[in-house]
């Protein structure tokens, strides 16, 4: 070999190792020596806010992506709901709400980085923390370990996942600059190295082995021995009430070199049904974000914009008890559930301003809102005596109750059906001993309600009737544990019920199928409808309602409330808006986006009220949300640049 060609094999050789500097290939890695990121070989320090495009319609991703960059934010972080895209094992859906690359194009479109957290759990107060329910087939799996039958279904959505990301990283062109694995696994009882080191490989196996993985742990030691591997950067999570230095110097022990990283700085927090709404001062906000800004941190802010739970799709926890998550997920957030700016944005932009150049010009408004006003609900029918349309695949019949999982519906409401075993003259009680009711349990006799039973508070009940009488237990359930040691969460009848003496036995029970009914037109299209009787007025138990919204022109945002309604569910224009429980609140409205409604044809409302209607049986749409139980306490960051 000649020394011209020994020249030229160097050469290229240097060519190739350097290629970002000869032909400025993007690069994006940490720099250990001076304790930060680099970009393109640069100094980098991320200004990020999350925002979950699972809870926000896909029509509006745009306009809230862009009141994140004007804030003055260069990155957003989001999360990967494995259960969003794979509800049923092996069928996929990236459409619509569910098109995740069109959520990174048009992050990217704006100018705003992606830092990814894609699982396979991702907490998010997200329904089982966004794995999926099916996985519970197996009953006696263990979740986010080395459980063969767990890792099997975790390499199967990692190898569909991850392709699809590997071409928006950073470094291939894209705006995805790191990739978190996992989520707050210290937190998690198995503290299981050999599945966290199973994840880093296949991670590095799709995106390969130049990407920046992290971790996220609490501030605790426990959580960061336990969610912390090497070959992942570990990175910290705190709030407001943290004192930074040592919450840093925490993240110092686990990572002694390299950036300091909030992963998750909450801006705000979650309510439960039965709390008071959640809020977090802004100026503490604003405060301990420019003290961290000042010291060289990469800091996200969770959340940057909530959005909302709708459907089934709401979490929940069980510490001393079961506690669901509401349907809106504000969280007190700086964007507001509908998108809207408030004072904790504008704050939070000029803390953000006295560090980095933020975009010049004004901040997009609020969307307008529109107070449509009353809409008087009609009675359709008692939901036991619709089943042929809600569950025309008939009952599976069984000597012991089902559960969800036994029976692949995983969300929802089934009907368990049985009959009474003898005569009760006199109140009997029903009772759940093993707290086997997962969660509410609706129960009529004869098509008369009787009741209700709800896990870990209301375990008892009285019913009396004849021997042959139809007994007639519908379950709800209210979402499934999202954090913690309980995730393995099933749901329905999970024990038998005992009435008096006797096991109550040979149930059938029905699959219901509310959502699809609902979607193809019922019943608005005229199937089955109770006749009107307006001296019964409501009944008592599950019963739907529907009436219409008439059109005006607009199609704006609106907020729905059920003054005196009980507990329920709420669909327009066939879309799931989500729960309803004003009673037991803090949440008394729900969010309707505006693209819901059709500004030229009537709207179709339909309701199910699990308890029992108010005798007017009519629904307010509001301009303005009502996240708090006390009338007067809405939340004042709700009212900020409101438009009506």
């Amino acid at each position: 070999m000649d020394t011209k060609t020994v020249f030229s094999l160097v050469f290229f050789a240097f060519l190739a190792a350097n290629r970002t500097v000869v032909s400025g290939a993007p690069s994006f890695a940490i720099d250990y020596k001076n304790n930060c990121f680099q970009k393109d070989g640069k100094p980098f320090q991320y200004v990020s806010g999350s925002i979950h495009y699972s809870r926000i319609p896909h029509y509006y991703w745009k306009d809230r992506l862009l009141k994140m960059y004007m804030a003055g934010l260069n990155a957003v972080q989001i999360y990967v709901p494995w259960n969003f895209h794979e509800e049923k094992r092996g069928v996929y859906n990236f459409t619509g709400d569910r098109d995740l690359e069109n959520f990174l194009d048009l992050a990217n479109q704006t100018g705003l980085l992606v830092i990814l957290r894609p699982g396979p759990y991702i907490c998010a107060e997200w329904e089982m923390g966004g794995l999926p329910a099916w996985l519970l087939q197996k009953p006696n799996i263990v979740l986010r370990s080395a459980d063969t039958d767990y890792l099997e279904a975790v390499n199967t959505w990692m190898a569909v996942l991850l392709p699809k990301m590997r071409r928006w990283l950073y470094t291939n062109g894209g705006n995805i600059i790191t990739v978190q694995v996992e989520n707050e696994y210290g937190s998690y009882y198995t503290c299981d190295y050999n599945y966290m080191r199973h994840l880093r490989t296949l991670f590095q196996f799709f995106l390969g082995d130049k990407t920046v993985l992290f971790t996220t742990d609490g501030n605790t030691d426990r959580e960061m021995t336990c969610g912390t591997l090497e070959g992942m950067y570990a990175t910290i999570d705190f709030g407001t009430d943290v004192n930074i230095s040592q919450a840093f110097s925490r993240q110092r022990r686990f990572e002694p070199r390299g950036p300091l990283v909030n992963s998750e700085f909450y801006t705000g927090w979650l309510d439960h049904w039965g709390d008071q709404h959640a809020q977090v001062d802004t100026q503490k906000v604003s405060r301990m974000l420019g003290e961290m800004l000042s010291i060289g941190a990469s800091v996200n802010m969770y959340m940057f914009e909530g959005g909302t739970n709708f459907g089934y799709w709401n979490g929940a926890d069980h510490d001393n008890r079961f506690r669901s998550v509401v349907t809106s997920y504000d969280y007190n957030a700086p964007l507001s559930e509908a998108g809207d700016p408030t004072e904790k944005l504008l704050a939070i932009r000029n803390t953000i301003s006295k560090f980095r150049d933020i975009p010049v010009g004004p901040m997009p408004p609020a969307s307008p809102k529109m107070a449509y006003g009353f809409v008087t609900l009609t009675m359709v029918g008692n939901l036991s005596s619709l089943l042929d349309t809600l569950s025309p695949q008939g009952p599976v019949r069984s000597l012991y109750p089902l559960s969800f999982e036994e029976m692949k519906q995983y969300y929802g409401f089934m009907l368990y059906r049985t009959k009474l075993p003898r005569d009760l003259p006199e109140d009997t009680p029903l009772i759940s001993p093993l707290n086997g009711v997962h969660d509410r349990a609706y129960v009529s006799v004869c098509g008369v309600f009787q009741g209700l039973l709800e896990r870990d508070t209301t375990l008892v009940m009285n019913l009396t009737g004849k021997q042959g009488d139809q007994v007639d237990v519908l379950v709800e359930n209210m979402g499934r544990v999202n954090f913690g040691s309980k995730i393995n969460d099933f749901k329905g009848l999970l024990s038998n019920l005992i009435l008096g003496k006797d096991v109550l036995t040979d149930w059938q029970i029905y699959r219901l199928d509310i959502d699809g009914a609902i979607a193809s037109g019922w019943p608005q299209s005229g199937q089955r409808r109770s006749p009107p009787n307006p001296v019964r007025g409501p009944s008592d138990g599950p019963v739907f309602y529907q009436g219409t919204l008439p059109p005006n022109g607009l199609a704006w945002d609106t907020f729905l409330r059920l003054n005196e309604w009980t507990k329920g569910q709420v669909w327009i224009n066939g879309v799931n808006l989500g729960r309803y429980w004003p009673k037991r609140g803090p949440q008394q409205t729900l969010y309707v986006p505006g693209p819901l409604l059709s500004p030229t044809q009537p709207n179709n409302i339909t309701v199910l009220e699990l308890e029992r209607a108010p005798p007017h049986t009519r629904v307010l749409f509001m301009d303005r949300p009502q996240l708090d139980s006390t009338a007067g306490k809405t939340s004042q960051l709700q009212t900020t640049d409101r438009q009506t």
